[in-house]
């Protein structure tokens, strides 16, 4: 069974591990987070603290947008403009890893307490019946604070976050 998660885009390139799961993984992106990878791309800031990670990680963000900007890639992702809230077809990075981005809109539902990049998050995980999966920990503490029903798994946790939903299953089936 595919284990499916909201993620910002971003995360697929500071943290490699969830690239290479040990099972199937679908990961839902808004397509907000995939052009927050060009503001990266242009932006001189550092994304990580050491300078050999920060490199490290802005290759892989040139990577990923290289991956989103393939012409079949990109045709999957065009298709899903049309609509809110419309999902592309399957991108395949890997044999255990594709992505699927959402064409999401944010509404300002949880404007107040959360970014719009937040809320589409939290609209998609609603939405969609999965967990997100955040390295954000004061985001993490905002969803619990003010009771938002998803599920939110800290990346730290990613291997647990991985087998949390058999753990549901098998106790369903004993």
């Amino acid at each position: 069974m595919k284990r499916r998660f909201v993620i910002e885009a971003v995360m697929a390139a500071i943290y490699g591990e969830i690239m290479v799961p040990n099972r199937p993984v679908e990961y839902l992106l808004p397509y907000s987070t995939v052009q927050e990878l060009y503001d990266m791309k242009e932006n001189s800031e550092p994304v990580m603290p050491d300078p050999a990670d920060d490199a490290h990680v802005k290759k892989k963000i040139l990577e990923m947008i290289a991956f989103f900007e393939d012409s079949f890639n990109r045709k999957k992702i065009e298709r899903a403009f049309p609509a809110p809230w419309k999902t592309s077809l399957p991108l395949v990075v890997n044999e255990n890893v594709t992505f699927l981005v959402v064409n999401s809109i944010e509404n300002a539902q949880y404007g107040e307490t959360f970014d719009p990049i937040e809320t589409e998050l939290l609209l998609t995980s609603l939405r969609e019946q999965v967990p997100i999966l955040t390295d954000q920990l004061d985001f993490l503490e905002r969803v619990i604070e003010h009771e938002v029903p998803v599920q939110v798994f800290d990346i730290e946790d990613f291997e647990y976050a991985l087998e949390a939903d058999e753990q549901v299953e098998d106790s369903k089936t004993t």
